[in-house]
């Protein structure tokens, strides 16, 4: 097992103080479309770069108004943010304006770039590890990605970075949680992330990727069962709560089940629940055009509010009702079960891009725990049935239809 630094618990954790201020506290920025994978999963359809990516000029002023505005972690994506020639001399102007800097990436190309990441100061890396070998390679359309992102890790590992480990959650890699956890336990990773694959993008032309509503039970279950043999395993070998695997649940996934702190939290930190949405209270998104969100998940349409090669980030923030409707919205917007949930008030309906990009609007997300649990208990169970194609353009999104079914008896 390789050694690794320390958890570091990351400045995007949302304080009791914060909650009484909206402010930009965590960027999801994408630095460029040009990648050199062409996932099948991609909610962006990256592989080249856009015509009109930010100057760099516009690159170092949305930088310096992200410090301005007290952003205090800025995530870099693409594409692969590491393709653009800028990324470095970002990172480093991030840094200098007191900013953690942090990576998501496949991995694939990683390592030429990690030196001279590391020396601009980027402080951590995600790599997506989206299965075994066969399911990474099918997921990332690109046979030896597997490999390539394995030998990322452990450069990055090597390198004595902070490293966290994300996986996409579909009909793929489902059934093998269990294997790529274990294969990420024993690379010595200590924060291990969750995402279901939502249909946008290249996922939504593979509707048969995505997950039945109803499949979420065993999916949470079957990680909350990993962590918890993940911290006897550590217990048993005298391994205190900062020093083994973290199993956590993104914004997507969970939601007020039995197991919502275990997977909500971090090892060895105060117990943490679902809290609602926080785009445009405290995220933010911006894609390589200079387009803003709330959200870098959130369908490109319906949820731009400006640019930055025309606006000012404050004024976009403050003002744009894309980037508001977090702040301003009151239960009477959610519909269907999240409309008469028990947890309307602080849910908020779970996910937007999530609930968005799988029915068509926001306010009613049938990928939920507590939902899937309580209609099992009563016999019931939600599928999904496709009704419309997605246009075939960045951040795109098809629709579905929720059927609620008798549970197959058996």
């Amino acid at each position: 097992m390789s050694t690794v630094p320390p958890r570091a618990i990351s400045p995007r954790s949302i304080t009791r103080a914060d909650q009484a201020t909206a402010a930009p506290r965590y960027v999801v920025w994408e630095l460029t479309m040009r990648c050199d994978h062409a996932c099948a999963h991609c909610g962006s359809r990256a592989v080249k770069a856009r015509p009109d990516e930010l100057s760099d000029a516009q690159l170092f002023d949305t930088a310096d108004q992200l410090i301005e505005m007290g952003a205090r972690e800025v995530t870099l994506i693409g594409g692969e943010a590491y393709l653009h020639p800028r990324c470095n001399d970002i990172v480093r102007r991030l840094k200098a304006g007191g900013v953690r800097v942090t990576m998501q990436t496949g991995g694939r190309g990683l390592e030429p770039h990690l030196a001279g990441l590391i020396d601009a100061g980027l402080d951590a890396v995600g790599v997506s590890i989206d299965g075994p070998r066969a399911v990474h390679d099918k997921v990332r359309a690109a046979p030896g990605s597997h490999a390539m992102a394995m030998r990322a890790l452990r450069a990055a590992i090597d390198a004595h970075m902070v490293v966290t480990v994300n996986t996409q959650v579909n009909r793929l890699s489902a059934p093998h949680l269990r294997e790529v956890g274990r294969a990420v336990e024993r690379e010595g990773v200590l924060r291990w992330r969750m995402q279901l694959t939502v249909p946008m993008g290249r996922a939504a032309d593979r509707p048969d990727w995505i997950l039945e509503p109803w499949q979420v039970v065993e999916v949470v279950d079957t990680l909350a069962d990993f962590q918890r043999e993940v911290a006897e395993r550590a217990r048993a070998a005298g391994v205190g709560p900062d020093g083994f695997l973290s199993v956590q649940i993104a914004n997507n996934l969970g939601y007020y089940g039995p197991h919502e702190a275990t997977l909500r939290s971090i090892a060895g930190s105060t117990q943490q629940f679902w809290k609602g949405c926080q785009a445009g209270r405290h995220t933010l998104g911006i894609e390589s055009d200079g387009d803003i969100k709330g959200c870098p998940s959130l369908p490109t349409a319906p949820y731009v509010g400006g640019n930055m090669k025309t606006d000012r980030l404050a004024d976009v923030w403050r003002d744009a009702p894309e980037l508001r409707f977090v702040r301003e919205r009151t239960v009477d917007e959610l519909w269907g079960f999240c409309r008469t949930c028990y947890y309307a008030e602080e849910c908020g309906g779970g996910c937007n891009f999530t609930a968005h990009c799988t029915l068509g609007r926001r306010g009613n997300n049938p990928f939920c725990y507590h939902r899937a649990a309580t209609l099992k208990r009563a016999g019931r169970r939600e599928r999904l049935e496709h009704r419309e194609a997605p246009a075939g353009v960045p951040y795109d999104f098809g629709r579905f239809e929720i059927v609620e079914e008798d549970w197959p008896t058996g």
